[in-house]
């Protein structure tokens, strides 16, 4: 891999790539874009009000993008067999971060949620840097799963339920529940027995049942989104906000710059309620086409899913698919009142390092498989040629 792969608008290679590769690269910046312009519109006035400085958390995040950019464009210019071949390793790596996080004195505690590690001046979150590691891994148990033995298959299934439990005891009952639903989904994509889906469903509903009855809080959010005027100081608020935000925003929008929930009214406006901001800025207009872009994705990563010959790169695909159009989708509940309150942030759109890299991760994930999947035919040298005897033949490009 050259230098310059590194470097995504310096990369000239993708000329030679397949369509559905180039189409997902270029909406994939399309979309960091769009959620740079209006990460910096939400966060403006709160960082200039608390920091004295209302560039600050957007210069914060040009520089998680590009940390993420160059992860992404490592994993696009690399054999996936590569990073499927670091999952496991990986996967526990982050895994024992989790864990490190429900010790005392170790986990740094953020709105009553113990989910960060904080090394030096830097935040992570492992429950967000696990989601593709999680997906590569899933994929490949799920993709083999006939020809593993039964110690392999329970070994990962019991890590499986160790991180989802982890991150369900920080508590992130929504992260929790966002990675067992991918993880069931590309269970059920790989043709796993409905026998052991069903009861993996019952399980997982059992655990979130159980959460929920255990911690009021949680409790209280998936009855006040039922209707948020019932309490509209407390557990109603920031749903009422979000709505007047969403709503006020009308077809064409208040315009960039121009929200007012924004100014000190909508909580965390610019990590789980961007949309909100997004939405009153925009109008109904600026949605349809946010809609259409999330379709587009998805509709692609669905193609490269079914062209896809191996199994295992197939169930990375629809993984991907899951995380970054099915997180979105989340999210865009959440504000507008359709799910329960929770703390999903929107891929490439909210605030945070840990989930920027994430989702970047996850993006260059898909292209590769595209680049695999979908490689070039292209005929061979001369050389080639003579080599086998006169008989022009065409080849597939190795995708390096």
């Amino acid at each position: 891999m050259k230098l310059r792969h590194l470097l995504p608008f310096f990369d000239t290679s993708t000329q030679d790539w397949a369509a559905e590769a180039r189409f997902l690269r270029w909406l994939t910046f399309l979309w960091l874009f769009i959620g740079l312009v209006v990460m910096f519109s939400a966060s403006y006035p709160i960082a200039d009000k608390d920091l004295g400085d209302g560039l600050y958390y957007f210069k914060v995040q040009i520089v998680w993008i590009c940390l993420g950019l160059v992860g992404f464009n490592a994993l696009v210019h690399s054999p996936l067999r590569y990073a499927i071949g670091l999952a496991d390793w990986g996967m526990l790596l982050i895994l024992s971060l989790i864990l490190l996080t429900l010790l005392p004195g170790l986990g740094t505690t953020v709105n009553g949620a113990t989910r960060w590690l904080v090394i030096g001046p830097v935040g992570i979150q492992p429950s967000e840097l696990i989601k593709p590691l999680l997906v590569l891994q899933a994929a490949r148990i799920f993709g083999q799963w006939e020809r593993l033995s039964w110690t392999v298959r329970l070994s990962w299934l019991g890590i499986f339920i160790t991180t989802l439990a982890g991150i369900l005891l920080q508590p992130n009952l929504s992260t929790a529940a966002l990675c067992g639903m991918t993880l069931w989904l590309i269970a059920l994509a790989s043709g796993l027995p409905f026998s052991y889906l069903g009861s993996a469903a019952g399980v997982g509903l059992l655990a979130a049942v159980t959460s929920v009855s255990l911690k009021s809080y949680q409790r209280r959010r998936l009855i006040s989104f039922l209707n948020p005027w019932a309490d509209p100081k407390q557990d109603g608020y920031q749903l009422i906000q979000s709505l007047l935000a969403i709503g006020s925003g009308g077809f064409w929008g208040s315009g960039f710059g121009m929200s007012q929930q924004k100014l000190f009214y909508l909580p965390i406006q610019y990590t789980d309620f961007i949309f909100a901001v997004f939405a009153e800025e925009f109008g109904l207009i600026g949605c349809i086409f946010l809609m259409l872009m999330l379709v587009a994705y998805g509709t692609l990563a669905l193609r490269v899913a079914i062209k896809a010959t191996s199994r295992v790169h197939q169930l990375v695909a629809i993984g991907v698919m899951i995380l970054m159009v099915g997180q979105s989708l989340l999210n865009i509940g959440v504000a507008t009142g359709a799910l329960p309150t929770t703390g999903l942030p929107f891929p490439l759109f909210s605030y945070g390092g840990s989930s920027m890299i994430a989702s970047l991760l996850a993006a260059g994930l898909l292209i590769r498989v595209a680049r695999e999947t979908l490689a070039d035919v292209v005929p061979l040298d001369s050389r080639s040629v003579a080599e086998t005897g006169g008989a022009w033949k065409p080849s597939l490009t190795a995708l390096n």
